[in-house]
C-alpha cells in the first residue's frame, strides 16, 4: 500500500472523494489515501503543500496559481470543479447595510492572506469600481472565526462559498448581500513537485478513480439527499447547487491559466505573468 496525503475543505464539493474512499476504490489500486479536512481553506493548504506536509490538495484555482507564482514547488494536475464558485458576500444579520455598494471602505474578514476570501475581495472590489489598493483585512481563520467576529460586533464583511454559508443566512447569523462568482473554474487538484517526480504512476491511478466518480456523481440515486444530510443543507439549496456545479476531468487550459494570471497581475497580487509550464503538470 502506498500512503498518499490529501487535503481539502470540509464542503460538499469533495463528497466524491469520500464516497470513493468509503467504497475502497483507492485501496483496490494499492493506495491508502489519507484525507485531512482543512477548514481554514486555500491559504493554509498552500502552506501545507509548500512544507511537503501533504502530497495533494483540492484547492482554489486563483489561490494555488498565486502561490506557485510566488515559488510554491507544486503543480496543477487537473481541474476538479470546472464551474465558477459563487462567493456569497455577508455581514452580521443586524447590520444596517443592505447592498454590496454599502461596503465600500469597510474591512474584509478573511481566513488568511492568499486564501480565496482574500483574493476574491480584490476581484469584487474591481467589479464594483472601488480602489482595490484601499482594501483592509481582518483575519478570522475559518468560518467559525467569521461567525464569532461578525456576531460580536465586527463591521467587516465576509466572503465565503454561497451554499456553505446559506444555513447561517437562514438562521439569521449572517445577512447575505449578493454573490461574486469566480471568472474561472474554481477548484483544481494540485500536487507537490516531489510527489509528481516520485509517484507519477500512483497519481495516474488516483485521477482515474476520482474522474470515474465525478463523471457519474450526479447520476447517483438520491445524491441530493445524501449531500443535504451530510452537509446539513436544505434539499432545495443542494439541488440548486448541483444544477450550477460541474466536475472537470481535464487539465486546466492554458487560456484559463493566462486569464487568472492576468487578473491577479492587474490587481497587483502577483509580480509577473509566467509560462504555463510553471503551473501545469504534464505527464508526457
Amino acid at each position: 500500500m502506498k500512503t498518499v496525503k490529501i487535503i481539502g475543505v470540509p464542503e460538499h464539493f469533495n463528497l466524491p472523494w469520500h464516497l470513493a474512499m468509503e467504497d475502497g476504490a483507492f485501496e483496490d489500486r494499492g493506495i491508502n489515501l489519507e484525507w485531512t479536512d482543512v477548514p481554514e481553506g486555500t491559504g493554509k493548504m498552500c502552506q501545507l503543500l509548500e512544507n511537503n506536509e501533504s502530497d495533494l490538495a483540492i484547492i482554489l484555482t486563483e489561490g494555488i496559481i498565486k502561490s506557485i507564482s510566488q515559488g510554491n514547488p507544486s503543480k496543477i494536475v487537473q481541474e476538479f470543479i470546472s464551474s465558477p464558485l459563487l462567493w456569497g458576500i455577508h455581514v452580521a444579520a443586524d447590520s444596517s447595510r443592505s447592498s454590496i455598494q454599502d461596503l465600500n471602505n469597510d474591512k474584509v474578514a478573511i481566513s488568511r492572506f492568499g486564501s480565496g476570501s482574500h483574493l476574491m475581495a480584490y476581484v469584487n472590489a474591481q467589479n464594483q469600481g472601488w480602489d482595490p489598493e484601499k482594501l483592509e483585512f481582518e483575519i478570522i481563520n475559518n468560518l467559525d472565526g467569521a461567525i464569532k467576529s461578525l456576531t460580536e460586533g465586527s463591521e467587516a464583511y465576509f466572503m465565503w462559498e454561497h451554499f456553505t454559508t446559506k444555513p447561517l443566512v437562514d438562521n439569521h447569523t449572517f445577512k447575505w448581500l449578493g454573490d461574486c462568482p469566480t471568472p474561472w473554474p474554481c477548484f483544481v487538484i494540485a500536487a507537490t513537485d516531489s510527489f509528481l517526480e516520485s509517484q507519477p504512476g500512483v497519481l495516474k491511478h488516483i485521477l482515474e478513480v476520482i474522474n470515474t466518480y465525478t463523471e457519474e456523481f450526479k447520476q447517483i440515486p438520491s445524491i441530493d439527499r445524501t449531500l443535504a444530510n451530510r452537509y446539513d443543507q436544505k434539499l432545495e439549496d443542494i439541488q440548486e447547487w448541483l444544477s450550477k456545479t460541474t466536475w472537470g476531468q481535464e487539465q486546466l487550459s492554458e487560456e484559463t491559466l493566462e486569464g487568472v494570471q492576468q487578473k491577479l497581475f492587474s490587481l497587483n497580487l502577483i509580480e509577473e505573468i509566467k509560462p504555463a509550464d510553471t503551473f501545469l503538470y504534464s505527464n508526457h
